[in-house]
């Protein structure tokens, strides 16, 4: 079976070259074209594609109104936003992302058409695929009750979050469920390229009462503060030389061909700060953080997964989950509670 896709965009070389990309794709179907936004939705209820790619720049009607429009229609479609790699463009994208887009590829800069093409294809492959997975119905995945049991004990603590495909949904429902008073900083990996992440981090920030900003290298962390590790960029935590938690980014080569890792960010944690972070892998593919979290679990630390029937994708929480080392797999909404408690109980 096939997976169906309508191509909106206003430009007809992007409308090719995308159908083209995906036309190359197996399993993957061009449903047709649409030349702007209003178009777009009359393509939409004519075909019912499974999936859409969606400008966000265009004229008549624009790639955010037509996805608060699906909002409101009650649309299945998924949409795969296309972002121009700007500051403008990556802050469209990062509203596009909350507005409910599955994911979003960057438009290709590799200079010829050809290379253009196979950079285009390669970007939209694995998240077809994610987007296909998803469409597939599993069991969900049972966690043995004597983890869902467990009480958390750590001390001095840290929040450490992984995130990837739907990210940007879930932390702007689970980081504005936390107060301003949490005693404990926040570090997160969310898979993104440079820009988007700054842009993310902005969109967070007006959003929450803790403040949210992109980590800086050799920055010391502060409780009730948020920091997003930059896109392209690993980001580690090791002790300040006068104490506290000092942050460090690197560019060492990419973890499960990521960079920012997941994996990186925890282990470091493990490493310098054994028991003492509650960390959570959040809604993605792949499987980034798996490992990371069970050595966090290993050392002592409380360890959660966003339960299948909440995530965009179920990748990232599943494989956490697999290794045994997730005390508790929660829906979204239950994990900034959670989060509060187990820092409520280490300082009790």
């Amino acid at each position: 079976m096939s997976t169906r896709v309508l191509v909106v965009d206003d430009s007809v070389l992007f409308r090719r070259a995308v159908s083209d990309a995906l036309s190359g794709i197996a399993g993957v179907e061009v449903a047709g074209t649409a030349s702007n936004g209003k178009l777009g939705l009359a393509r939409l209820e004519e075909l019912s594609p499974d999936l859409m790619t969606l400008d966000i720049e265009m004229p008549e009607m624009n790639g955010l109104e037509v996805l608060r429009a699906m909002q409101i229609a009650g649309s299945k479609t998924g949409v795969v936003v296309l972002s121009a790699q700007t500051a403008e463009g990556s802050s469209l994208t990062v509203r596009a992302l909350e507005l409910g887009a599955f994911d979003f590829v960057a438009k290709p800069d590799a200079g010829s058409s050809e290379a253009n093409l196979r950079q285009l294809r390669a970007r939209l492959q694995p998240i077809l695929r994610a987007y296909e997975r998803g469409r597939a119905t599993s069991p969900p995945l049972k966690v043995p009750e004597s983890a869902l049991a467990k009480a958390w004990r750590t001390r001095a603590p840290i929040v450490l979050i992984g995130v990837s495909t739907g990210g940007p949904a879930a932390l702007a429902e689970l980081l504005p469920a936390l107060p301003a008073s949490l005693p404990a900083p926040i570090f997160i990996v969310q898979h993104m390229p440079a820009l988007f992440t700054e842009a993310l981090a902005r969109s967070l920030d007006a959003k929450c009462s803790l403040r949210v900003k992109e980590a800086a290298d050799q920055e010391l962390a502060e409780p009730g503060s948020v920091y997003l590790a930059p896109g392209g960029r690993h980001m580690k935590l090791q002790p300040g030389v006068t104490g506290g938690i000092l942050i460090r980014l690197t560019d060492e080569p990419p973890e499960n061909n990521c960079r920012p890792s997941v994996d990186y960010l925890f282990r470091s944690a493990a490493l310098h700060f054994p028991g003492r972070a509650i960390a959570a892998v959040l809604t993605g593919m792949g499987n980034d953080g798996a490992q990371g979290l069970r050595l966090l679990k290993r050392g002592g630390s409380a360890t959660l997964a966003q339960d299948q029937a909440t995530c965009i994708v179920y990748g990232m929480p599943r494989e956490a989950a697999l290794t045994g080392a997730v005390d508790s797999v929660l829906p979204l909404n239950q994990i900034a509670p959670a989060i509060v408690r187990a820092i409520a109980e280490a300082r009790a």
